[in-house]
């Protein structure tokens, strides 16, 4: 989503007139480019890569306890959860990257929106679109496996809220970081390298994360799981545990690690950082 940094107004109204004219008419500008074709594309491109990413993860982890049921801490599990969701997100991201940016997270979204690489309306797009598209992800695994129970993500019996809301601040963090980095179009083009790295870092946190919260980092994934299979318990956690993170990576590669001030963009994955580039 465009960046603009001046808009048409009547300059001979009050300075406080001008100022809500101002923020007004920015958002009417981005509500009429939230409907351009490139941005239906964009928002189809996110149901579609969030829908493959869930799909894969909350599909292993339905698996794993089909496989082996007695298994309540196996590590074996742990690792294919892992493996699924690297590979799930590596691929989502790929092909959506030119599209919208491959995002397939609301944290993603998120964290971009506040770097300014994304309009407020548009957000507010992406997001829905990755909510949808989790929950018919979940919706289909529990229809075509005859109504399976759906796995949540939980905190472990012996965490808090928030701790469990810290973990997961400290792996979006994590995450969101790798997006920047990759996405940054200053260093040039990273090919397949860069879904491949954001894939890997989120296999990682499963690893390290899955005994404790899940290793979530995206509230899509957890609240279209917790809508079907309607145990909403710890959601607070999935959700303000990532934009928390999200939110610090944004501002810290954006004002610290590699300062820009670059004010236009193309639609989908604007500014500088464009998502990953493949």
């Amino acid at each position: 989503m465009s960046r603009h940094s001046s808009n048409t107004l009547d300059t001979d109204s009050p300075p406080c007139c001008f100022d809500k004219m101002a923020s007004s008419t920015t958002l009417k500008i981005q509500f009429q480019q939230s409907f351009t074709p490139n941005a239906l594309r964009s928002y189809l491109a996110e149901f579609i890569s969030t829908f493959i990413f869930v799909f894969a993860v909350v599909g292993s982890t339905m698996a794993s306890k089909k496989m082996m049921p007695d298994a309540t801490s196996d590590p074996t599990s742990l690792v294919v959860i892992g493996i699924a969701s690297a590979l799930g997100l590596s691929s989502a991201v790929y092909i959506a990257a030119h599209i919208s940016g491959g995002h397939a997270n609301p944290a993603v979204t998120f964290g971009l929106a506040i770097g300014g690489h994304i309009g407020a309306v548009t957000t507010i797009f992406y997001w829905a679109s990755q909510l949808l598209g989790s929950i018919l992800a979940c919706f289909l695994l529990k229809l075509s496996t005859a109504g399976h129970p759906i796995p949540t993500h939980a905190i472990a019996e012996e965490m808090t809220g928030f701790g469990g809301a810290i973990l997961e601040s400290v792996l979006t963090f994590t995450l969101v970081y790798t997006v920047y980095a990759v996405g940054d179009t200053r260093k040039g083009s990273l090919g397949v390298i860069g879904p491949v790295a954001i894939g890997f870092v989120v296999g990682a946190n499963v690893l390290a994360a899955g005994p404790f919260t899940g290793g979530s980092m995206n509230p899509a994934c957890s609240f279209g799981s917790a809508l079907v299979s309607g145990n909403f318990k710890n959601q607070a956690v999935y959700w303000v545990g990532p934009l928390i993170g999200a939110t610090i990576a944004g501002l810290l590669y954006e004002h610290v690690v590699f300062p820009h001030s670059s004010d236009s963009s193309p639609p989908g994955s604007p500014g500088t950082v464009e998502g990953p580039i493949v």
